[in-house]
């Protein structure tokens, strides 16, 4: 099985648990692009968080993962970005569920919640669940759906 190819930003907030978890998955054998930042100097998370979700858009990876304080900004960012489904995780069962029955395609991490070993098993949990489909499936086309009446409406 072909591992996909992961994109990871962060903020000045999430950088530490950036760096643990992309030396986590490169140990793992993924090919991780890290698009920073990489120190604690305060930056804007939209602008990591949209990098990221931008780089999943254009298939430059297959799945990324942000990090700020809380998730939330990094999550709510990344979601505004066309065909993005950032789901912000703190237990491993709702990384597992984000891929079941949402297919997310970037996964949120709060710094200041997750931490070590719990924030590996999210991050594992996630890279090996695969999209249930079914019933799943017809929800995910509405969510597109919505999007491309959205854009039709702004041209």
């Amino acid at each position: 099985m072909m591992r996909p190819k992961l994109v990871i930003a962060a903020d000045h907030r999430g950088v530490a648990l950036k760096s643990e978890i992309l030396r986590f998955l490169r140990s793992k054998g993924y090919s991780v692009e890290d698009l920073g930042t990489n120190s604690e100097d305060s930056v804007d998370y939209p602008d990591y968080a949209i990098q990221a979700a931008q780089r999943v858009q254009e298939g430059k990876a297959d799945l990324g993962i942000v990090i700020c304080h809380s998730g939330i900004g990094v999550s709510v960012s990344a979601n505004k970005v066309k065909g993005i489904r950032a789901a912000l995780c703190q237990t491993v069962e709702q990384a597992e569920l984000s891929k079941k029955h949402t297919n997310a395609n970037i996964l949120a991490l709060p710094a200041g919640f997750v931490k070590g070993e719990l924030a590996q098993e999210i991050v594992s949990k996630w890279l090996a669940t695969g999209f249930e489909g079914g019933h799943h499936e017809k929800r995910i086309h509405k969510i597109q759906n919505f999007e491309e009446r959205k854009r039709d409406r702004e041209n």
